[in-house]
């Protein structure tokens, strides 16, 4: 039960730290310095594919309006269209053929316009992400100094908690102590219940017969369910 004892101390003494990095963790000061830095991280890959996208959709639109200047040249060629019709041509020859050419021309008068937009649209969006960006590089330097000061305002706290605990532990042997430590890394707190009328006080699994034997004979041992360490009170 010595044993039993030490890890308890440990355990009440390391449910300090532990509060002490839950409120560091979840502290406003954190999450503003975390999400100004994860924005600034993905700010150039963003900004590099917004000029990109404005560079292919200014690229689109100057060979559409290309496109409409070639095919509004055509229709010159029916300027002289009585000329024509007197030498004996087809009259609805060369008006369904203007109709087509119109109608063309119609059709790519309202693709340069939607395209006018986006790109319009792409460069406001690039416009703005830049001076977001700007704006969070100031933000990031403040955030950064105002987290400091807050995890350093917690350092003191924090160490002489350490101290404690490594100076339980030297009483605690190693390999338990590492059992321990790996049970933490894996966010399970409490580590260490008692038992209750032959079940898990955490989780209510009741334990098997060689648990409960092991239970009492004062040696620890694991609830099979939410692996927490196990003792008799």
């Amino acid at each position: 039960m010595a044993q039993i004892e030490q890890l308890l101390k440990y355990q009440q003494e390391d449910s300090k730290l532990l509060k002490l990095e839950r409120e560091t963790a979840n502290s406003d000061e954190r999450k503003n310095y975390t999400q100004a830095k994860a924005f600034l991280t993905k700010a150039p890959e963003k900004l590099e594919a917004l000029d990109s996208k404005a560079k292919e959709l200014e690229r689109l639109l100057e060979q559409l309006n290309k496109q409409y200047l070639e095919i509004a040249e055509t229709l010159i060629d029916f300027e002289n269209l009585d000329e024509l019709v007197d030498g004996g041509a087809e009259i609805s020859f060369y008006k369904k053929n203007v109709l087509q050419i119109t109608e063309r021309l119609k059709s790519i008068k309202a693709e340069v316009a939607a395209l006018s937009k986006a790109v319009k649209d792409a460069d406001e969006e690039y416009q703005s992400m830049k001076k977001k960006t700007i704006s969070v590089q100031k933000q990031y330097a403040e955030y950064a100094e105002v987290y400091k000061k807050y995890k350093e305002s917690k350092v003191a706290e924090m160490g002489a908690i350490q101290r404690e605990l490594e100076r339980i532990a030297k009483d605690v042997p190693a390999e338990v102590m590492q059992r321990y430590q790996s049970k933490r890394n894996e966010r399970i707190f409490p580590i260490l219940c008692p038992v209750n009328d032959g079940r898990c006080s955490k989780c209510g699994t009741e334990l098997s017969l060689s648990a409960k034997e092991k239970i009492e004979a004062g040696a620890p041992t694991e609830c099979d369910n939410c692996h927490r360490i196990l003792y008799k009170a």
